[in-house]
C-alpha cells in the first residue's frame, strides 16, 4: 500500500528533533523517526510485534535534504506506530513512568470552504422531558405564530400556552398585505374557532387542539387568564414586549413546579436572553425539512466500480426514438437498485479507461430499474442556443431543461455555475426554435442584499428591471454568439428575444395560471414553503417550472437552509417521474470566481 500523499504545508510537519520521545522500549521505526538509538530487545522472553510502515535504510552519506524527506514520509504513519508501540509496552506489562503514550497527530491543511452544519439543538429541561416521558408546556412567541400559521398544530401531545402580549402583538400586525399581515390574520381565526362555543371553565382548563379536526394535535391550549408576574432584573424593561413574555415563563415555572416549560421563539436575541435568565428556549424548528442541508438530495448518484458484474446478469437492453432522438435502455437488477430514485442521474466513471457511462433512472420496481443513456450536449452538435456543457453535472441539467415530460426542475448550486444562463439557453431553444412553449415568464423575490433602493417608478416590468441584472448579463453571453447577421441581426434578434420574455413579479401571481410557458424562479430559497406552493400551483396545462437558488445565499429573515421553500420543494418532488433535480457543483465563471468562493 503507498504511502498517503505529504501534506503541502511545511507547518504541518515536525523536525526530528522536535518530535517526542515516547517513554518506554524504543522501536527501530521510531529510532528513525526521532534518531534514537534503539534499546536491545531482551534474548529471553519474546517482545510483541509492532507493525511498522516500511521505511527506507538511511544511507551512510546522505544529502542535507534527503533526511527532511524521510521524516516527513514517515511522520504520515506516526500516529499508528506509536499506539502500537503503546499497546506492546501495556502488553509487556511495563507502563510507561509518564502513563500511556497518546500519539501527536500531525495538522493536516485546512479545507478550502467552511460550512456550518445546521443541527437542531433541544434544551435541558425539554430533553430531560422526553427521556421520562413526560409531556411538556410551550410558550409561544408572537413571531412562532406569524411564521407558521399551523404552528399551533405541530406540538403533537404537548400543550401550548399563549400569553396575552403574544395576542396583543398579533393584533398590532393584523393590517396589511403582507405575509406577516395576512398570516397574523389566518391565526387570529383559528383562535376564534377554538375559543368559540367554549364557556369559561373550559378556557381554564385548557381547548382540545383537536377541535377543529387536528388528529396529530393531542395537547389542549392555554390562555393567560390572570395577571402573571414574576421577578427579572432589574435593568430590563418591564414594559418590553419579550420582557413580558419572559415573566410569564417565569411564573408559570413557579406554579407548576416539575412540569417542563419550555419558550419557542424565532427571536435568537429572545432564546439568549431567555437562557441568560435560566429559562429553557428553543428555536421552532418544526417546519425544517433537514436539519442537516448535506443530506440534501442531490439528484446524483455515483454507481459502484462493479456495477455491471453484480446488476448485469439478467441485463436487457433497447432502443427507443423518444422526442426525436434515439435512446438507449438498460434493464437491470440488483441490490443498488432500491437506493435509487426515479430521474435521479447515475453515472459511473471507470479508472481503467473504459468510456464513463452517464444515465437516468426511468422506472423502479422492487430491484429491477430501467435506466436510460443520456444526450450528450457538452458536443457542438447538440448545443442549446449556442451553450453547450462545460461539466457532467451541466449535462445533467441541460437534459433536465429539455425533456418536455419534466413539468417541474430544480437547480441548486453556488454563484458561477450556470444556472441562470442554462435555464435561459434552454428556454429560447423552446420558444423560438422548437415552438414548444409560447414564452418565458421570469420572476424572482425582491428581498436586497444591502439598503433597499426604496420605491421605483415605471410599469410592472420596469419596477423589476432592477432586480432582474442577472438575466440581462445572460441574454448580453446569448447574443453574442449569434454574429451571422451582423449589427443589424443581432438588434433584430434581440428585440425578438425580448418580446418573447416576460418579467413578473411575486406580488401578483395569485390567481393566475400560466398555460404553455416556461416559467423561471431565480432566487428561489428566499421563498417560503407557502410561497413556493403558491407559485407552484400557478401552472396550467404545457407549463414548464424552473427552480434556481444558492441555499447558502439566503437574505429572507427567519428562513434558514432548512426551512427555505427551494429545499421544501426539492425534498417534496424528488421520485416524481415528472421532475428532476441536479445540484452544479463546479463553477464555470472564471478562475478568478471559482477561486474567490473558496478561499473567501
Amino acid at each position: 500500500m503507498p504511502l498517503p500523499k505529504i501534506p503541502s504545508k511545511p507547518a504541518t510537519i515536525l523536525l526530528a528533533k522536535d518530535y517526542p520521545k515516547a517513554a518506554g522500549r524504543v522501536t527501530p521505526a521510531l529510532a528513525a523517526v526521532a534518531d534514537i538509538a534503539p534499546e536491545p530487545a531482551p534474548a529471553p522472553k519474546k517482545a510483541a510485534t509492532v507493525k511498522a510502515v516500511p521505511v527506507a535504510k538511511k544511507p551512510a552519506a546522505a544529502k542535507p535534504g534527503a533526511k527532511s524527506k524521510a521524516v516527513a514520509a514517515v511522520l504520515q504513519a506516526a500516529p499508528a506506530v506509536l499506539q502500537a508501540a503503546a499497546e506492546a509496552v501495556e502488553a509487556k506489562g511495563k507502563p510507561s513512568p509518564r502513563g500511556k503514550v497518546t500519539p501527536i497527530v500531525a495538522e493536516a491543511p485546512h479545507p478550502a470552504k467552511h460550512k456550518a452544519n445546521e443541527v437542531t439543538i433541544k434544551s435541558s429541561t425539554s430533553r430531560n422531558a422526553d427521556q421520562t416521558g413526560r409531556t411538556k408546556m410551550f410558550v409561544l412567541d408572537t413571531n412562532v405564530l406569524m411564521h407558521d400559521p399551523s404552528s399551533l398544530f405541530r406540538f403533537e401531545e404537548h400543550d401550548v400556552y399563549l400569553p396575552m402580549m403574544t395576542l396583543e402583538e398579533l393584533d398590532n400586525h393584523k393590517k396589511g398585505m403582507t405575509e406577516v399581515a395576512r398570516n397574523a390574520r389566518r391565526v387570529s381565526r383559528t383562535l376564534d374557532a377554538l375559543v368559540s362555543n367554549t364557556d369559561d371553565d373550559a378556557i381554564e382548563n385548557g381547548i382540545p387542539l383537536s377541535k377543529l379536526g387536528n388528529k396529530d394535535a393531542k395537547g389542549r391550549l392555554y390562555f393567560q387568564t390572570r395577571l402573571q408576574t414574576a421577578e427579572l432584573p432589574v435593568g430590563l424593561p418591564s414594559g418590553k414586549a419579550d420582557n413580558q413574555i419572559l415573566s410569564v415563563v417565569r411564573s408559570l415555572e413557579a406554579e407548576q413546579a416539575g412540569r417542563a416549560i419550555v419558550l419557542v421563539s424565532k427571536d435568537i436575541n429572545m432564546r439568549i436572553k431567555a437562557r441568560a435568565l435560566g429559562l429553557p428556549a428553543e428555536d421552532y424548528f418544526n417546519d425544517h425539512v433537514l436539519e442537516d442541508t448535506d443530506l440534501l438530495y442531490s439528484g446524483i448518484v455515483q454507481l459502484p466500480d462493479d456495477f455491471w458484474n453484480k446488476h448485469g446478469k439478467d441485463l436487457e437492453s433497447w432502443q427507443e426514438n423518444k422526442n426525436g432522438q434515439s435512446a438507449t435502455f438498460y434493464r437491470v437488477t440488483g441490490p443498488f437498485v432500491p437506493s435509487m430514485l426515479v430521474n435521479q442521474f447515475v453515472f459511473l466513471e471507470p479508472k481503467n479507461g473504459e468510456a464513463p457511462f452517464y444515465g437516468q433512472v426511468k422506472q423502479i420496481n422492487g430491484k429491477t430499474a430501467v435506466l436510460q443513456t443520456l444526450r450528450d450536449f457538452s458536443h457542438n452538435k447538440n448545443n442549446v442556443w449556442g451553450v453547450t456543457a462545460r461539466n457532467r453535472e451541466q449535462n445533467f441539467a441541460l437534459n433536465l431543461l429539455m425533456n418536455p415530460e419534466c413539468d417541474f426542475v430544480t437547480l441548486l448550486g453556488q454563484a458561477g455555475t450556470g444556472k441562470t444562463l442554462l435555464a435561459l439557453a434552454a428556454g429560447l431553444a423552446q420558444v423560438l426554435e422548437t415552438k414548444l412553449y409560447n414564452e418565458i415568464i421570469v420572476t424572482r423575490v425582491t428581498v436586497p442584499v444591502g439598503e433597499d433602493i426604496g420605491f421605483l417608478p415605471g410599469t410592472e416590468e420596469e419596477k423589476m428591471s432592477p432586480w432582474m441584472g442577472a438575466f440581462d448579463d445572460n441574454l448580453e453571453v446569448l447574443n453574442k454568439s449569434d454574429s451571422d447577421g451582423g449589427e443589424w441581426g443581432r438588434a433584430a434578434t434581440q428585440d425578438l428575444i425580448r418580446s418573447r420574455i416576460k418579467i413578473k413579479s411575486l406580488n401578483f401571481m395569485r390567481g393566475r395560471t400560466f398555460v404553455n410557458k416556461f416559467l423561471i424562479i431565480d432566487e428561489a430559497q428566499n421563498l417560503t414553503p407557502k410561497q413556493v406552493k403558491t407559485l407552484v400551483t400557478r401552472a396550467g396545462p404545457g407549463t414548464k417550472i424552473i427552480c434556481l437558488g444558492n441555499i447558502a445565499q439566503i437574505d429572507t429573515p427567519y428562513l434558514t437552509e432548512g426551512s427555505s421553500g427551494l429545499t421544501y420543494v426539492v425534498d417534496r418532488f424528488k421520485g416524481w417521474s415528472h421532475s428532476g433535480h441536479v445540484t452544479l457543483a463546479r463553477g464555470e465563471r472564471s478562475r478568478l470566481a471559482d477561486h474567490a468562493s473558496e478561499v473567501l
